[in-house]
Parts: structure tokens; sequence; C-alpha cells
């Protein structure tokens, strides 16, 4: 297995104002950009060759990523004029693949961080015969999600919609994103219109009798659909919680990149990143945070949880617990923000006007 598709094209509307000037794929988790983490452990894995299936602000990739010999990949842009779903996407890219018709190709989605056994869910694939193999995982609550339960071999016997009723839940197995496609079933996909691998592909191979492996990996696993979740899986990766070769750094309670300035007693904890530029000031607390690019974290502010978009000020003794600032935005001093609120790109606050508490 040395040929990959990632699907990248999706547009991150429930991470927005994260996505609003930034693909999900590009936003920076631990100091790099998303995408770095999974391409780099596909290299490890063996992937040689990738094709990236691009759509929303497709321009933004190669300029960063180029031909992909710095990560030792060749990798290939594929852009959809119209989005067309997972199986849409992967079957608009089939061109670019050099595998044989029995080879198998990863696939996988463009904002899963996971530290799944990639060699051993291609061995999976390779002993077992499969048309497709699925990474499956366990999660406590599947209500969320897709079930897919499998037989005493692991072989898929269902698709099933997110559950409605304690009755519908009949596994905590659920799918985790990562594939592995005989090379002749993406030929199967239909061309030019949108297809969703989950709702169609999948449960029409069943149907026809395919056979789908399923392969349970409880290793870490995140959907960073949302800010909290991308918030959450940087402070993993910067403490070392997450597995991936393209940190920065050293693993450890925080990560400051170069030509950043943290004053000596500000306080930085719980996986924090301060992007290249930004400045955090005197007596500045921040814990599981984010800190983009040329962003000011001002004196005596507070910081938690939270994701300050490059060239974004945080005045002083201003409060962020869960909250996302975008880029460029201005949050004046003595502010307080709590779990939820949003600041738009270039929006400014002005001083002491949101507070969630008494200002004494």
């Amino acid at each position: 297995m040395t040929e990959a598709i990632l699907l990248v094209g999706g547009r991150g509307t429930r991470l927005r104002p994260l996505t609003v000037r930034t693909p999900k794929p590009m936003v920076p988790a631990a100091g790099v950009p998303f995408l770095t983490h999974q391409l780099a452990r596909a290299r490890a894995a063996g992937v040689e060759h990738i094709v990236l299936a691009t759509s929303y602000l497709a321009e933004v990739f190669e300029p960063y990523f180029g031909d992909g010999s710095s990560l030792g990949l060749h990798i290939e842009y594929v852009t959809e004029e119209e989005p067309l779903g997972t199986g849409g996407a992967i079957r608009n890219v089939a061109s670019r693949l050099h595998s044989g018709p029995d080879d198998p190709v990863l696939i996988f989605n463009g904002d899963i961080l996971t530290g799944l056994d990639i060699p051993a869910l291609v061995a999976a694939h390779e002993t077992t015969g499969a048309e497709v193999s699925l990474h499956l995982t366990r999660v406590e609550d599947p209500r969320a999600f897709g079930l897919v339960p499998t037989d005493a071999t692991g072989r898929v016997t269902a698709f099933l919609e997110k559950p409605q009723t304690p009755e519908e839940i009949v596994t905590d197995q659920i799918n985790a994103g990562a594939y592995v496609f005989r090379r002749s079933v993406i030929d199967t996909i239909p061309a030019g219109r949108p297809v969703s691998v989950e709702r169609e592909t999948f449960p029409e191979l069943l149907a026809t009798g395919a056979h789908l492996q399923g392969m349970v990996d409880s290793t870490y696993w995140l959907d960073l659909g949302t800010p909290g979740a991308f918030v959450r899986g940087s402070a993993d990766l910067v403490l070392g919680r997450a597995p991936s070769p393209a940190v920065p750094g050293r693993c450890g309670d925080r990560l400051v990149l170069p030509t950043a300035t943290v004053a000596p007693d500000a306080k930085l904890t719980g996986g924090t990143v301060v992007g290249e530029g930004a400045r955090i000031g005197e007596g500045a607390r921040i814990t599981g945070s984010t800190v983009l690019a040329g962003a000011v974290v001002e004196p005596g502010a507070v910081v938690t949880g939270s994701f300050v978009g490059a060239g974004a000020r945080i005045g002083e003794r201003t409060i962020l617990t869960g909250t996302v600032i975008g880029d460029g935005a201005v949050v004046g001093p003595d502010n307080e923000l709590r779990e939820g609120v949003r600041v738009w790109c270039d929006a400014q606050i002005p001083a002491a006007t949101l507070r969630f508490s008494s200002d004494q």
C-alpha cells in the first residue's frame, strides 16, 4: 500500500470563524496545519503518493505543501468544481492513482485526529480479502454517529443511521473515517455526481454480497468538527496524548514557536500553543488554548480552552473560556467571554462591554 487519497474539500461550517479564511485541514493544530499531521503519519506508514481531493479554498493547499517532497511524499491536487460528497470525491481523483486493480488504496477524511495503526488496517484488509476495510472505533454515546455492527470475524453486517431510541443502539462501533479500498472498487463509484460512501457506496456493496471488513482500533480518536474539539486536539498533540511525527518541538505543557515572545511571569499550561510572532503579556494565564501567529494577549488576560486567531488582540484582564476569536478581531480590556462565544474575523469589542459576571 503506497497510495492514499485525503478528502479535504469540506467547508468546515461548524468551525466558523476558524474556516472563514482557511480551509479546515489547514487550520493550525500544534503549530502546523492539521493536514501536516495526517500527511506525516501516512508517510510513516509507508505511503509515497497522496492525492488531495480539494474543493473549498482549494488554492491554499498547493502553495504550502508543493509537490510534497519536503515530507518525503509525492502530492497531487484535484479540485472539485461542485461538491461531490465523500464517494464522489474519491471517484473524481481515481485517474491520478497508479495502483493495479487488486492493490490497496488508503483513504481518510481530513478532519479526524487518530492514533490508528495504519499498517494493521492494511494487513487486515489483505488477509481477509475484503473489497473495503474500515477503521471502526468505540464511543460511549453513539447517538451522534452511524453505527457499524460486525460479526465475530469482523465482517461488517450493516450500516445503521444515527439511532433515535435505545433499542436502535445495537453496537458502540462507529465509522472512524479511514478506509482501505481495493483499487477496482473505486472505479465502480458513479462519476460526475455527488455520492456518499456512508449512505450509498457501502450499503450497496453490502447488498451485492461484497466483503466489507471492520477493524476496531481503540487508540486515540477525535472528530475535529467543532471549535472545542479542534482546540482539544491541538492540546493533545502538544501533550503527547495524540501521536504525530509532525509536532514542531518536544511534547509538554506548552509549545512556543520561534519569534513568539512570552513574558517571564506568564503561565502557559495544558498543551497551549503560541504561534510565530505572537506576544503574551505579563501575568497572562493561558491553559489548553491555541494562540495563532501575530496575535497579542495583553497583561493579566486569562485564556482557557480557547482559540485566538491570527493577528487578533485580547485586552488586559479579559477572560476567555471556551471561545473562538477570529483572525484580526480585537477584544478590548475587561471583557468576559464564556463557553460557545464566537467572535468573527476583524470584529471589535470595546473595553468592558461583555461580561457573564459582575465586574467587581
